[in-house]
Order: C-alpha cells, then sequence, then structure tokens
C-alpha cells in the first residue's frame, strides 16, 4: 500500500472517530480550517472543469465531505454542551456576523440554510436527477453510433473501446450524483436540527447545571452555536454550489471562467444599451448620478475594449487564413488539387464584372440556371456546373468559354449597348460599332440605347449584352454535349430510368451491352445534336439490336431510326414538308463500294481526289439552300447515313445527314438539289 492510501485510509476513518472521540479545542480550530479550505479547492476545480468526467471522483468526495461536516458539527456541539468552549474559529465566525447582535446572526443562518436547501441543493439534485435519466436513455443510441463508426473505419477497435467506456462513466457518474446530491440535502437538514438543539441543551446546561441566568445562557450558546452554524454551512453552501456547477455544465473546450467571458461578452454593442440604460437610471430617478455614471462608464469601456478585441482577432483570423493558404500552396499536396479540371468554365474581363453581379443588377446566374433547365429538355442530359470566374489577363470586354480546361469559344461585349442585327435589307440611318454575332457568326452592330428603338422599327433583331451571352453558351453547351457525357454522367442518367423501368436495364446492362457501350451510343447521338432524353426508347432498342451485334456505329444507326418521330419534329419547319439535297445514285455507290471492313468495324476509304470532289459537290448545294434562307438537310439512304456522315464531319459538322428510315412516311420531302459525281 502506497502513501497516500494509506493516509486516505486514515483520514476516512478518523472522520468517523470524530463523532465519538473528544478533540481538543486547537485541534478543532485546525480541522474546521481544513474543512474551509477542502470546500474552496473542490468549487474552484469544478468551475474550471470542462467536462464532468475530470472530476468523476466528486461524488465519493460528496460524501466524505458531508461526513466531515457532521462530525465537526458534532465535535463542537460535544465543545459547547460540556465546556462551554467550541474554540476560536466558532467564536470568532459568531461574533463577527452577529455584530453584537443575536437576531443578526440568528437570521444570516436561518438565511443559508435556506438558500442552500431550497435554492442550491433542490435545483442541483434535479438536475442531476435529470441528467442521469437522460444519459441512460441516450446510451442504445450513442452504442450504435460508435458500432457504425467503428464498421464505416472511421475510428479504430481503440477508439471505439475508449468511447464506450466514456459513455459507461457518463452514466455511472451522472447515478451515482443523483444519489449524492440526497447527501446534501440531509445536511441542511442536520445543520437546522443542529441549531435548535444547541441552543436548547445550552440553555439546559447552563441555567439548570451551572446556575446562569437565562439571559447570560442564551447569549453564550447562541452565539457559539450560530458561529458553528456558519462554520459548517459557508463550506456546505461552497461544495453545493460545486455541485450545480458540475451537473450544470455542457462539454465545451474551456473552463467557466473562459465560456462566461467568451459567451456573456460576445456582444460589445449589448453593453453600450446596459450603459446607456444605467445612465438613464441616474438622470431621471432618484438614484444619484455619482452612482451610476461610474458603471455606466465601466460599461462603455468594456464594451469598446472588446470591439477592439473582436476586430483585432478577426484580422489575426484573416492573417492566419491566408498564411495557411501560403503554406498549402507551397506543399507538395496542393498541387493535386490543381489536376482537377472543371467541364465547362466562363471567364470574363473585368468590365464584364457587372454581368455576374447580382448588386449591380447582373442576372447572368440567373440565366445559367435557365440554360441548364433547357439543355435538360432539348438534350435530355444534365449539364455539369458551369464555373464563372474574372480572368484579368482578358481584356475588359473580352470573355472566353472553355470545355475542360480548352477554350472553345470567345466574344466581346459592349456593356451599355445593344448587339443589332440585320433582317437583310440595311438601312443606312443605324450606324454603331460593326462585330460579330458570337454564336452564329453572323454580321451585326453595337448601337446605343437612342438607336435601339429606331433599329426595332426598322426590323433588326435587338438583343442586350446578358441575352448575347446566354445564347452563345447555350449553343457552346449544344454543340459539345456530347464531350460532357461520359460514363459516371451516363450511369446516373440510367440510373434515373432504372427507377421506373428496373426490368429494361437489369436486361441491358451488363447481360447485353456495358455501361462504356451504352455511352458511346448516346455520345454518337449527342454529336448529331440528337437528343437523348427518350432514354426509355434508346435503351428498348439496344436491348433488342444489341444481341445481334456490339458494333455502336450500327447500334447508333437502329436508335435513330427508333427515334424518327423525334428526328422527323425536330428538322420539319412548316409541319409537314422538308426541303432536302439528296445523294443521288452514283454518289451513293461510290461511297458503298468505298466502305472497307476491319477488326475495329466498317470505315470510309476514299481516295483524296474523289473526297475533294463529293465535299465541293455538297458544298455547292448547301451555299444555294443557304442563300435562300433555308436549312441544309442531307438525306440518303441508310446503309451509307453514317459514313457520309464520317466524311462531312470535319468540315460540315453543322450540316445534319439524315436518311430515308429516320423520316416519318407522313413528312413530305422537297429535295432541293442532287448531288452526284
Amino acid at each position: 500500500m502506497r502513501i497516500k492510501d494509506f493516509v486516505v485510509l486514515v483520514g476516512v476513518i478518523g472522520i468517523v472517530l470524530m463523532m465519538v472521540v473528544p478533540l481538543p479545542t486547537w485541534l478543532l480550530d485546525v480541522l474546521l480550517i481544513i474543512n474551509i479550505t477542502i470546500s474552496l479547492m473542490i468549487i474552484l476545480i469544478g468551475m474550471n472543469t470542462t467536462d464532468a468526467l475530470q472530476f468523476s471522483i466528486f461524488p465519493s468526495l460528496l460524501l466524505i465531505t458531508t461526513l466531515f461536516r457532521l462530525s465537526l458539527n458534532v465535535s463542537t456541539t460535544r465543545n459547547i454542551l460540556a465546556h462551554g468552549d467550541a474554540g476560536n474559529v466558532v467564536e470568532t465566525f459568531g461574533n463577527f456576523v452577529a455584530a453584537g447582535n443575536l437576531v443578526v446572526g440568528f437570521v444570516v443562518f436561518i438565511i443559508l440554510v435556506l438558500v442552500q436547501f431550497i435554492v442550491i441543493t433542490k435545483g442541483s439534485e434535479r438536475v442531476a436527477e435529470v441528467a442521469a435519466r437522460f444519459t441512460l436513455d441516450a446510451m442504445p443510441g450513442k452504442q450504435m453510433s460508435i458500432d457504425a463508426d467503428l464498421n464505416a473505419g472511421m475510428i479504430n477497435e481503440q477508439q471505439a473501446k475508449e468511447r464506450r467506456e466514456k459513455i459507461s462513466r457518463e452514466a455511472d457518474f451522472y447515478g451515482a450524483m443523483d444519489g449524492a446530491s440526497k447527501f446534501v440535502k440531509g445536511d441542511a437538514i442536520a445543520g437546522i436540527v443542529m441549531l435548535f438543539i444547541n441552543i436548547i441543551g445550552g440553555l439546559i446546561i447552563g441555567v439548570g447545571m451551572n446556575g446562569m441566568e437565562f439571559a447570560e445562557a442564551g447569549e453564550m450558546y447562541s452565539i457559539m452555536t450560530i458561529g458553528d452554524g456558519l462554520v459548517s454551512q459557508i463550506p456546505a453552501l461552497l461544495i453545493s454550489t460545486a455541485s450545480g456547477i458540475i451537473v450544470t455544465r455542457a462539454a465545451s473546450d474551456g473552463n467557466l471562467a473562459h465560456d462566461l467571458t467568451s459567451q456573456l461578452f460576445s456582444y460589445p454593442k449589448l453593453l453600450y444599451i446596459v450603459a446607456g440604460t444605467i445612465t438613464a437610471l441616474g438622470l431621471f430617478t432618484p438614484i444619484h448620478f455619482v452612482t451610476t455614471f461610474p458603471i455606466a462608464v465601466l460599461l462603455a469601456i468594456a464594451a469598446y475594449t472588446m470591439q477592439q478585441n473582436i476586430h483585432r482577432k478577426a484580422a489575426e483570423s484573416v492573417q492566419m487564413e491566408e498564411e495557411q493558404q501560403i503554406e498549402e500552396v507551397r506543399s507538395p499536396e496542393s498541387v493535386i488539387s490543381l489536376l482537377n479540371v472543371d467541364p465547362i468554365e466562363f471567364e470574363f474581363g473585368y468590365g464584364l464584372i457587372p454581368l455576374a453581379d447580382t448588386q449591380q443588377g447582373g442576372d447572368l446566374l440567373d440565366r445559367i440556371i435557365l440554360i441548364r433547365r433547357q439543355c435538360a429538355l432539348e438534350l435530355g442530359v444534365v449539364v455539369p456546373v458551369i464555373r464563372i470566374r474574372d480572368n484579368i489577363q482578358l481584356r475588359p470586354n473580352e470573355y472566353i468559354m472553355k470545355i475542360k480546361g480548352n477554350i472553345v469559344a470567345r466574344g466581346d461585349l459592349l456593356l451599355g449597348h445593344y448587339l443589332a442585327m440585320s433582317p437583310g435589307i440595311e438601312d443606312d440611318s443605324i450606324s454603331g460599332i460593326e462585330t460579330m454575332e458570337p454564336a452564329f457568326g453572323l454580321p451585326a452592330i453595337w448601337i446605343d440605347e437612342q438607336t435601339k428603338e429606331r433599329a426595332e422599327l426598322s426590323g433588326y433583331t435587338v438583343v442586350d449584352p446578358p441575352s448575347v451571352v446566354a445564347t452563345h453558351l447555350t449553343e457552346i453547351i449544344k454543340k459539345h454535349a456530347h464531350e460532357l457525357l461520359g460514363r459516371q454522367e451516363t450511369k446516373a442518367l440510367i440510373e434515373n430510368v432504372k427507377e421506373s423501368y428496373p426490368a429494361l436495364v437489369d436486361e441491358l446492362i451488363p447481360n447485353v451491352l456495358t455501361l462504356g457501350d451504352v455511352q458511346k451510343v448516346l455520345v454518337k447521338l449527342l454529336r448529331e445534336k440528337i437528343s437523348v432524353r427518350d432514354l426509355v426508347t434508346i435503351l428498348e432498342t439496344l436491348a433488342d439490336y444489341g444481341t445481334y451485334t456490339k458494333d455502336t456505329d450500327i447500334l447508333t444507326e437502329y436508335v435513330r431510326q427508333a427515334l424518327s418521330r423525334q428526328i422527323t419534329q425536330q428538322y420539319t419547319i412548316s409541319g409537314d414538308s422538308l426541303k432536302v439535297i439528296t445523294v443521288g445514285p452514283s454518289l451513293e455507290k461510290r461511297i458503298a463500294e468505298s466502305v472497307q471492313q476491319s477488326d475495329q468495324g466498317s470505315y470510309l476509304a476514299l481516295d483524296p481526289t474523289s473526297t475533294q470532289v463529293i465535299y465541293q459537290r455538297i458544298s455547292e448545294q448547301v451555299t444555294k439552300l443557304i442563300q435562300s434562307g433555308q436549312q441544309p438537310i442531307v438525306l440518303t439512304s441508310p446503309t451509307i447515313r453514317m459514313y457520309l456522315r464520317q466524311l462531312l464531319e470535319r468540315t460540315m459538322q453543322d450540316i445534319p445527314v439524315l436518311s430515308y428510315s429516320e423520316l416519318e412516311p407522313s413528312v413530305e420531302i422537297q429535295s432541293m438539289g442532287v448531288v452526284n459525281l
């Protein structure tokens, strides 16, 4: 047994022996001072703990200190009744508090006992009871949370064990506190009973046995009784307060003093209001201004000091964040974040900042939300989040658009002007800054506010700068939508279909086709601006024909034929007629003869001369249709459609190439020209 263990055992046994063994007054004085010292230590420790378990011995300590006080009460009572002397400590407390008036001393003692018994002890007992109940009720949920974190790999076995032990200790602590609070309650009751016992016993001994006068006996024994009560009740009050502090404290990162100063004084503006109120009390009430003014000044000074500290801490926080960012940039791990590439980026010069600044009336962010909705309806894909940022390296009125980090389009805007596009007949009275419409490459001019109305009356199409940007961005997204659809995005689309058509998806993937095969088909459709919104029909077609071929080019042709109604409506302008450029028999035969087969699939192998002739013949017909205001569409047979599309993809990417099988029988086809070799 270690020395400190032996001392504790001897101390507890000595406390019990104090009840039956008479103590000299000098030793009793020492023990009373020790009792006060212990109570001060306990309340200070309770105020400086951040977690109740840091003072887990408190329930047992509460029992020991209560027993110690009762033993001292018994010893002082024995000395008071037997010798009429309880020592200097008891007599000093009695004379000092009573101040020569027994009634005052008696009233003060009763008030202390009532405060401890009714206010502090009752409240601490109730809080400990509720805390114990809630802790026990929450144990199963906390255990399940620990098991879930352990299964998820967020904590290891050792950490899980420590957290389980902490939960068990919390339940034991609050349960023990619920019972230990009864000791304090009983101690308060015992103090009141001992008060009357000492007074009544003292009167009997003093008057009946020692022959003292009643008044003399009453004064002597009352002073010693009040002193004895105060010596015991003041430490009891301190320990009861410590008990209340511990059971009412929520777990935090600081002690009681830190939490009080950081939370109670975290609103300096409110202190100004309090200072003003105190000042008003001194000015407009009988309370003298000399009494209230110093307090108001102290509150105002404290509020000003706290505001300065808040500003200083905010500046230090900003500086610390900047330093951390610099350190992160210097660290090797920061390079990893540079590898991420945004799918879509929109960058602009500083002169176009008002477009995106809502405080300056910019609505670009709202327009982008509408663009994403429009693309979802027209293309059937979810457009990724568009990254918007200013770029000081650009000209003030310049903007660029990037797809996966590469510039795909750029343009210039003049804020405060309007973009006017001629209807075909120029009006000499409409003048402005000549430019090109960025979305479709049409000639246009920038006009001011005064010219806008006259241009609209002349038939010009007048568009404001935000609409120019929105139109350009929409066209860029449609043009490059196939680059934005990867396997992950395809999986998300298929998962959405699976919620309503689980049998279709389970049959197709992965039994018939892989996710990558489906993604390739969707990309080929989007490359030719065919919407994939009707994903159910697309997957049904792939499930039907995927068992016969795995060639995604051929599967795409089957899907296009299944989407014939959609394709017809997409390109039919007048409702039932379609003006096209027809591929003649000689050209179809030449292309069919040039198709070569390989292990990777079929491809078109034409000599450069024939390729140049085909380009020239089709370009002539396309130019005629554009000059007449018609949309050029090339129509051919189903067998060579995809090969002709491959041939025209690099030079005439925006020219649709359709086959007869992709058009509804009800549509009227008008051939505006024939291309032959």
